[in-house]
This record gives C-alpha cells, sequence and structure tokens, in this order.
C-alpha cells in the first residue's frame, strides 16, 4: 500500500498550532497477534509528523507487526520526544509546519550522536538525501512510499542495533592508529584527534579491515544503514574530510574498488 503525504484529514479534533500530546500505542490486544509470526525486535519507535492521518496509519501498521510506537504531532512535540531519549528508532518527516525536520534532525543527532533516524521526505533530490545523511540520519524514504517497505526498513533497523556487542573492546589499533571506541576519537601516533560521527564510522570500518580495500558500498551499508546509491558521493566526502584530519597516506584509494586503511 502505497502512502500519499498529500492526504489531510479535513477536520481534525487535533489542534498542531497549540501542540499535541504524544500518542502512545499500547501493546497489541491478543486477538491481533499471530503465534506464528516471530517476534518484532525490541525498541521502541518514535514517529514524527505533522500530518494526524499518516502518522496514524504508519503507527498502526508498525503496531499490527509487534512494534512498540509512540507518535509525537508535529516538529516541536517530535524535537521534545526525541531528545527525552528512550528510542530505538526516530522516523521524522522532514517538511512540517511549526519546525523543519532538518533543524530536528540536526539537534537530535549533536544530543544523541547514537540515535538512528530514519527519514520521511516528499523531496527526494540527491542534495536532501545527501544533507540528511550528512547530518547523521541512518536511512532515507521518498515519499509517497510503500508501507511494507517502511515497516520492513524499521524492522532492519532494530534488528541491526539488536546485534550491536553490548560491551565493544576499548581501543582498535591499526598501524599508528589507536581509535578509541567509547570516546570515539582516534589517537594519531600520540596526537589527539576529534571526530564526528559519521568520520568514526568510516574510520572504525576502515580500520577493522586494515589492509583490505572496502567499497563504498559496504561503507554505506555499515556506516549510513543504507543500499548502495550511484547518485550519492557521501563516501568520497567523508574519506576526504578524513584524510585532512589524518594526514597523507592513511588512507589510500583503490581505483575500482574504493578505500584501504595504509597506517
Amino acid at each position: 500500500m502505497c502512502v500519499n503525504p498529500h492526504l489531510r484529514t479535513a477536520g481534525s479534533a487535533v489542534d498542531l498550532a497549540r501542540g499535541a500530546p504524544i500518542i502512545q500505542y499500547m501493546p497489541l490486544a491478543a486477538q491481533d497477534t499471530d503465534p506464528a509470526r516471530d517476534p518484532a525486535p525490541a525498541g521502541r519507535v518514535l514517529v514524527i509528523d505533522d500530518e494526524p492521518n499518516v502518522a496514524s496509519f504508519v503507527g498502526r501498521a508498525l503496531r499490527a507487526k509487534g512494534f512498540a510506537v509512540d507518535i509525537a504531532l508535529g516538529g516541536e512535540r517530535g524535537l521534545e520526544a526525541a531528545l527525552e531519549g528512550g528510542h530505538a528508532l526516530i522516523v521524522l518527516d522532514l517538511r512540517m509546519r511549526d519546525v523543519n525536520g532538518l533543524v530536528i534532525l540536526r539537534q537530535v543527532m549533536r544530543a544523541r550522536p547514537g540515535q538512528r533516524v530514519l527519514v520521511l521526505s516528499a523531496a527526494s533530490d540527491v542534495e536532501v538525501k545527501v544533507r540528511c545523511l550528512e547530518l547523521g540520519a541512518a536511512d532515507f524514504v521518498a515519499k509517497p512510499f510503500e508501507l511494507a517497505e517502511l515497516v520492513a526498513r524499521v524492522g532492519a533497523h532494530l534488528r541491526r542495533q539488536a546485534q550491536e556487542p553490548a560491551a565493544p573492546e576499548r581501543y582498535l589499533r591499526a598501524g599508528r592508529l589507536t581509535l578509541d571506541l567509547l570516546r570515539r576519537d582516534v589517537d594519531v601516533a600520540g596526537r589527539p584527534v576529534a571526530l564526528s560521527e559519521r568520520e568514526f564510522g568510516v574510520l572504525r570500518h576502515l580500520m577493522a579491515r586494515a589492509g583490505r580495500p572496502c567499497t563504498r558500498e559496504e561503507l554505506l551499508a555499515d556506516v549510513w544503514d543504507m543500499d548502495f546509491d550511484p547518485q550519492t558521493n557521501v563516501v568520497d566526502v567523508y574519506v576526504h574530510r578524513l584524510r585532512d584530519k589524518l594526514g597523507r597516506g592513511v588512507i589510500a584509494t583503490v581505483r575500482n574498488r574504493g578505500y584501504v586503511l595504509d597506517a
């Protein structure tokens, strides 16, 4: 089923100007569950959208698959709920009347760098996608979207998060680099270097595979949790930033393959 972002509910009882409260969906009733179906991955999902009908429709679809869902109507309420934390994934509409989704994304990633955010947007041009990914979004789905695909993407993100090790090793070393996995910075031959969230992700991927070429496809999948998009150069942008910080000769380009760490 395809969801049209321009469909509005006439005469809605929700007053967006005053700010709608967060609607928390209760667990499914017994008759709605399918015992033969695999249980949904653990973790609450926050849906932020200023269209009550779209937000409710998405929320019901996720709940029907067993996900725990909260809904925030409007950007102001959404930002407040997102900064409170407690959500494994945020589904964020980009174009809202009160607060722009890019503003919300920027503030959330600044306050909670590890937060997973899936962006929904009627603007599907490459510049918007790249901007969202650069700000830290984990995924991007263009409107109108297929509901089944959105639900599947939500499940995939929660499964990935559940599979992440609870207590990773503190340091990752390769050549003259020492990456602090807790502080999320790197030491270059005794020189401390601060990293952004995505720079950290790219460098961690390369260091864990030091000496082996890494393709742009696998970097997009690991760091941004997205399929390869030949129109985006976001990987190249972050490799360039890392080269500026780490110095020459650390990350080499492998022609027709990608990049390799040669520290």
